[in-house]
Parts: structure tokens; C-alpha cells; sequence
């Protein structure tokens, strides 16, 4: 049995595969759970329990579309928008400061008004973030490489990305969205360290981020009692500030067992537990499925995040090796900030998990994404000629 899995994940078309799988598998879960987590909230504001779970469907189907047009792109194509990323970011996330389309949810100004829909720029920004940061390392390698006399320092490699990444920071933080903020300066750590720079740099950097995370919580009333709940989320003076979200959502956890309550049955949504289908969705997961869900969630995103990260392993391509690992490290970073806000070890800082909770903006944002890994997998001659071969067999079947 081991051999025979061996075997397979020697494949080069093994992380094609098992991309499209767990994903498929995320999503087809993510919209169930959308559905249980919503019924509550979409009874109330629209009398029907289905309301939020179709807008998600129809984001679903926006993502698959964009997904099939992006996934067969021309690598130049991908190199021509790295270029005008961050300009184009920079005007995303300039309109939901704005008077008249910028509207205003739970104290941050994130999102831009389009009727019944609302558009969040930053999780765009976070996929142009990445683009432009693997382009200007494909910049900096190649002049490296024209210049083998010269002797060049980490530092002007972070120079390289230093202004674009500081001014997506700087207008996420006009929108007051501490959780996208921490989200870009993990992506631009991570492509530092993917670059080669050394351990001390990246270290400097992390502690520099952590430093103004930590500055920009404890200045902030809402944000520190968050920090708080962490600490102390049933104490009650903590409890009717922030503490009643964490405490909720470790409730939902803790009653769920082995195999859950069954799905539907969940019982923090009916009020108690706050965006229970978006924020604390995996909380509903392990309430209703119960550890054997979560567990199942944690598997399949780690199935994915092998896939992806073996890509960048594989991949030739100087571009499409640091957007592959941004990539991964954008996802790994924020299953791991929404986890970890579930379950009470990290403040919660509204962050979605991937694929599963309801938003349009993040779902479109995670398969575009996906899209570009999947662009560079079918560009490997080899990955390309196993999924001829594979489709040939099942022909003659």
C-alpha cells in the first residue's frame, strides 16, 4: 500500500491532481457548511434560509469561470500584470475610502458598495502583493546573475520590495483591516525568505512586523480587548467587550466531541456566535462534524499546500517558482490566523478560511490564485504529457 501511494506522489502530475482535489473537496464542503452556518442570520435579514447560500453559489460560479480563463493564460500575460499590480491594488483599495462606493462593516473600511453585493480590494491586493513582489525578485536575481562582479547586500533585495509592500500596508490600514495587514507583511516575510535572503534579515523584519502589529493593537481600545479575550474570554469584564466572540467559538469547539451534533444542529449560530459564516465558520465545522471535521478541513489543507509548494519546488520558472510560494504562504498564513482565532490562541483580526467561508471577494481572490499554480503545472511538459496519457486511458475505457 505504501509503495503504491509512493509511487503516485512520484508523478509529476501528482500535485495536479491533488490541488484539484482539495480543493474541490474544500469547496464542495464550504458551500454545505455556508449553508448550516448562514440559515440562522439569512432567515432574519432576507426570510429565506437560503439567501446568503445562493450569492455564495453564484461566487462559486464566478470563481470556477475566472479560474478556467486565468489557469490558461500565457506566463507573459501573468508578467504584464505583475508589472501594473501594485498601481492597480493601490486604486482598489484607495475606492472604499471613498464617500459615495466605500462602505463601512463591523469599523473597517474595506469594502466598496455594489447594491445587494459588497467587494473587498484588499484580498485582490494580497494576490497583486505577490505577483509584484516575484517579479521584482525575478529582477533582482537576474541583475545578480548579469553582475557576477558585483557584490550586492540583502538589503537593496528588500528595497526592491520595501515601497510596494509599504503602500498596500499603508492603505489597508486607512480601512482600519488589521487582519489583511497581517496577512501582506506575512506574504512579503515569506517571499523574503523563499529570495534567500538571511535568517537575521528575516528575523529583523518579522520582529519589525510583530512590533507594529502589537503597537497598532495595544493603541487601539476594540483591538486590545480582543488581544484580552484571548487571555481571559469568560472573564466577564472582557466577556461584553470582545471576550463573547472567542468565548462562543471554543463553546462550539468544546460541545462538538468526537463526531459532532450533526449537521444543521449547530447551536452558537442561533445568535451567540458572531459571523458564524465567515470568520468563525470553523467553528460551526467542529461543532456540527466535530473533531473528525476538523480534522478533515486540517487535511485537506495540507494536501493543498504540499501541492502548492512542491509546484514552486519543481517549477523552472523564476516567476512562477516565487508566485507558487507566495502563494503558499499566503494560504498557510491565513488558515493559520483563522484557526488559531477559532480556537483562542490569536486574537480575532476577521480573517476568512480559504475556501470555505462565504465572501465573494475571498473566494474569487483563493482560486485565481489557484488558477496561476495550476497555469504552471499545465505548462510542465511532463505534468502535461501524465494528464494526456491519464485522459487517453480513460477514452479507451
Amino acid at each position: 500500500m505504501m509503495s503504491r501511494y509512493s509511487h503516485y506522489l512520484s508523478r509529476a502530475s501528482a500535485p495536479y491532481f491533488i490541488i484539484l482535489t482539495s480543493v474541490t473537496a474544500l469547496s464542495g464542503l464550504g458551500l454545505i457548511m455556508v449553508l448550516s452556518a448562514s440559515s440562522v442570520k439569512s432567515f432574519e435579514q432576507t426570510g429565506s434560509t437560503y439567501s446568503i447560500f445562493l450569492k455564495q453559489l453564484l461566487f462559486l460560479a464566478i470563481a470556477l469561470f475566472l479560474t478556467r480563463v486565468a489557469s490558461r493564460m500565457k506566463i507573459d500575460i501573468w508578467e504584464k500584470l505583475a508589472r501594473i499590480a501594485i498601481p492597480l491594488s493601490f486604486i482598489g483599495l484607495v475606492l472604499p475610502q471613498l464617500p459615495v462606493i466605500g462602505k463601512e462593516i463591523n469599523g473597517n473600511r474595506s469594502w466598496i458598495g455594489l447594491g445587494p453585493f459588497t467587494l473587498q480590494p484588499s484580498e485582490f491586493a494580497k494576490l497583486g502583493l505577490i505577483l509584484f513582489c516575484a517579479f521584482q525578485l525575478k529582477k533582482f536575481e537576474n541583475r545578480v546573475l548579469a553582475n557576477p562582479q558585483r557584490e550586492f547586500s540583502p538589503f537593496q533585495l528588500i528595497m526592491y520590495l520595501l515601497p510596494g509592500t509599504g503602500l498596500l500596508l499603508v492603505m489597508i490600514m486607512l480601512g482600519k483591516d488589521l487582519g489583511s495587514a497581517l496577512i501582506v507583511m506575512s506574504i512579503a516575510a515569506a517571499m523574503i525568505f523563499v529570495s534567500g535572503a538571511p535568517l537575521r534579515h528575516f528575523a529583523l523584519i518579522s520582529f519589525g512586523g510583530l512590533t507594529f502589529a502589537l503597537a497598532f493593537i495595544i493603541t487601539q481600545p476594540n483591538r486590545l480587548h480582543r488581544f484580552q479575550a484571548v487571555l481571559h474570554p469568560f472573564d466577564p469584564e472582557v466577556y461584553k467587550f470582545a471576550g463573547w466572540q472567542t468565548a462562543h467559538s471554543v463553546m462550539g469547539l468544546a460541545s462538538g466531541g468526537i463526531l459532532g451534533v450533526g449537521l444543521g444542529a449547530s447551536r452558537q449560530k442561533w445568535g451567540n456566535l458572531s459571523e458564524a459564516n465567515t470568520d468563525f465558520i470553523f467553528s460551526v465545522i467542529g461543532e456540527e462534524l466535530g473533531l473528525v471535521g476538523t480534522l478533515i478541513v486540517l487535511l485537506l489543507f495540507a494536501a493543498l499546500l504540499y501541492g502548492i509548494f512542491r509546484t514552486a519546488l519543481h517549477t523552472k520558472d523564476l516567476f512562477s517558482r516565487y508566485v507558487c510560494a507566495g502563494i503558499g504562504a499566503w494560504l498557510l498564513f491565513q488558515v493559520s490566523v483563522n484557526i488559531a482565532s477559532d480556537i483562542g490562541v490569536f486574537p480575532v483580526v476577521g480573517v476568512t478560511l480559504p475556501f470555505i467561508s462565504y465572501g465573494g471577494s475571498s473566494l474569487i481572490a483563493n482560486f485565481l490564485a489557484i488558477a496561476f499554480v495550476i497555469n504552471v503545472l499545465r505548462r510542465d511538459p511532463e505534468v502535461k504529457a501524465e494528464i494526456e496519457n491519464r485522459r487517453q486511458v480513460r477514452r479507451v475505457k
